[in-house]
């Protein structure tokens, strides 16, 4: 079986394995105290114009993401998040167990606009009663979203800049970072990111890593004492330079945006091969997800050589799926995908 359903399905890239064995016999400090993640947090910041910038390795996103929000708000305070965000529909209420409510907003294509959120935050700042309803204090978009999708330069300025008007905390989920930045629509650096977020984190387990997360913290009011948190959130790693190796072996040369950008180009040909095919794209996703719609009989002949991921009814007669690529996807698990679309029923 070929496997499309994920972008996590291997191990790690050979370079991080090589890496990890021949560090093997050496000793380090414990907790993300070491050398590695040191110059694991130096390649990082070369990207990112951002002195100030406060990294931790954590282990997974949702980890990371209920850690990074409850470290941030006061008890009273919410997030305001698509409805189809990570942290609303895919972390079995991990977000609401830290003790935040979620507010959703109805995306478009995974997208809110900062026009959405004006509204939420205007709506709590003119309450009569807001003693009765929680304050919204931090924005959560994902890079790219759930369907794939983009957010643009200039979207994020606008949005950055209601969060400002604000005084709202703009946290970004990369836990597919490398994917949106390989994305030929990208216009999107680590350094705008980190000049209009308070907060980001680039994803490791689904773009090279064997495991692990790198948040980036460029708000200064957020870094203190932030290390706590991730002591109480079970969420620190005693061999932590497993992290920081990984993510220096990911930057130190441009290896995380390399085979990031070859899985895109491979879901590219996936995209293509069903345009030309004549089937539908459920939305159109320049990155690494591509989704489509396809007739039972389509699923059923694909189904015994391939492993994709199936995201619901479209109506009757159609389903919606998911072929995603990753970092370890090859250009003979592509040929034969494609070849195999060309003899799809229609």
């Amino acid at each position: 079986m070929i496997r499309f359903n994920n972008d996590y399905n291997h191990g790690a890239h050979p370079r991080i394995l090589e890496a990890l064995a021949q560090t093997n016999t050496e000793s380090y400090g414990g907790y993300g105290l070491d050398e590695w993640c040191r110059k694991a947090s130096d390649e990082i910041k070369k990207y990112l114009d951002c002195p100030q910038a406060a990294i931790h390795y954590l282990l997974g996103g949702t980890q990371v993401n209920y850690t990074a929000i409850a470290a941030s708000l006061r008890p009273y305070q919410s997030v305001l998040c698509a409805d189809s965000g990570h942290i609303n529909v895919h972390e079995t209420g991990a977000v609401e167990n830290a003790g935040h409510k979620i507010e959703t907003l109805l995306g478009v294509d995974g997208k809110i606009t900062a026009a959405q959120i004006k509204e939420a935050a205007n709506s709590y700042r003119t309450s009569d009663i807001p003693e009765h309803i929680t304050q919204p204090k931090m924005v959560y978009l994902s890079f790219p979203t759930e369907y794939g999708t983009l957010y643009s330069k200039a979207e994020l300025e606008t949005i950055h800049t209601v969060c400002r008007e604000y005084q709202l905390y703009l946290f970004i989920d990369g836990a597919r970072m490398g994917y949106g930045l390989g994305s030929e629509e990208n216009d999107v650096t680590l350094r705008d990111l980190a000049a209009l977020s308070d907060l980001f984190y680039i994803g490791g387990t689904k773009c090279g890593a064997m495991f692990g997360e790198a948040l980036v913290i460029t708000n200064l009011e957020l870094q203190p004492h932030f290390r706590s948190y991730i002591k109480q959130n079970g969420a620190m790693l005693a061999k932590g330079w497993l992290l920081g190796l990984q993510f220096y072996t990911l930057f130190q040369d441009g290896l995380y945006f390399d085979i990031a950008k070859k899985a895109v180009d491979y879901a590219m040909q996936i995209r293509n091969a069903f345009q030309t095919k004549g089937i539908p794209a459920y939305i159109e996703s320049p990155t690494n997800q591509q989704f489509v719609i396809l007739t039972q009989e389509q699923i059923d002949q694909l189904s015994p050589k391939y492993v994709f991921e199936f995201e619901g009814k479209y109506d009757d007669f159609h389903s919606i799926v998911r072929f995603c690529t990753a970092w370890s996807t090859t250009q003979s698990e592509i040929d034969a995908l494609t070849a195999d679309i060309e003899t799809l029923t229609i």
